[in-house]
């Protein structure tokens, strides 16, 4: 079996002036170098928490109170504030749910793609437009100069969805946490991105951590399936072994509710 890229350890996340609210408790999970792992959940059951735990981006009331989040055998949560930034980005990627969020409206995409390769890289300005239509055609935008120009508005959603793609393997990150990825697409545009995250897996060897309430994409993409109720994990292993035969009453529901 391939070395664990990820391993979180009993990671608990509590509200920071309170020791009895629990946001995640003792939250283990693993990962191979190269798997699609799908994390699952309802709402408010700490999906998008554990991906904010792992690259310190946490919202100032809640705090880790304990575990380790081993990312290729580096405790993140040791690490400082600088040293995250590193990380973010250049190490671990993140596709967030809404591209419009993730883009600031008074700039081209070609120049934010540039800005988070020079944040991390030394590259001179001349080879960076050549690198940034390489990124855009590795996306599949079928007009990479007219989409380095444009502005996030500009873009329809399933080409800002491949842009934000663009900028979060701009650095040739090893991890990506997708956060609900195609939520705002209609079914052929995720289709179309699902596609994409295999072809990213066998091009640049990617390993893909996806956050969906959506159990058929999770089904269709991943090799592993992590099933989340109430900050607990309840459920973990292939996605066939998961989706045939689950062992956790909450996670017999949510494979019955999808298959309705």
């Amino acid at each position: 079996m391939a070395d664990n890229i990820l391993s979180i350890n009993n990671l608990t996340v509590t509200l920071r002036d309170e020791r009895t609210t629990t946001i995640l408790s003792d939250v283990s999970i693993s990962m191979s170098q190269g798997a699609i792992v799908g994390l699952v959940g309802g709402s408010g059951s700490g999906k998008t928490t554990i991906g904010m735990s792992m690259l310190g981006l946490l919202p100032a009331a809640m705090r880790i109170s304990s575990g380790k989040i081993l990312f290729s055998g580096r405790d993140l949560t040791a690490l400082s504030e600088p040293e995250l930034r590193d990380v973010r980005g250049q190490r671990i990627g993140f596709v967030f749910q809404e591209p419009m969020s993730a883009f600031d409206p008074l700039f081209t995409v070609g120049s934010q793609i540039a800005e988070t390769i020079q944040a991390h890289e030394r590259v001179p300005a001349k080879a960076l437009p050549s690198r940034i239509m390489r990124l855009l055609s590795t996306v599949g935008l079928p007009d990479p100069e007219r989409a380095a120009r444009s502005y996030p508005h500009e873009l329809s959603g399933g080409l800002r969805q491949r842009a934000m793609i663009a900028q979060a393997i701009a650095c040739g990150p090893s991890l990506l946490i997708a956060d609900e990825p195609t939520s705002s697409l209609d079914v052929t545009l995720q289709a179309h991105i699902m596609e994409l995250f295999r072809q990213l897996r066998k091009d640049l060897g990617l390993s893909v951590l996806l956050i969906s309430h959506d159990l058929g994409m999770v089904r269709n993409l991943a090799d592993e399936v992590v099933i989340l109720e109430r900050g607990r994990v309840v459920e973990h292993g292939p996605v066939d072994r998961v989706m045939a035969a689950p062992r956790h009453e909450y996670a017999k529901k949510l494979i019955e509710a999808e298959t309705l």
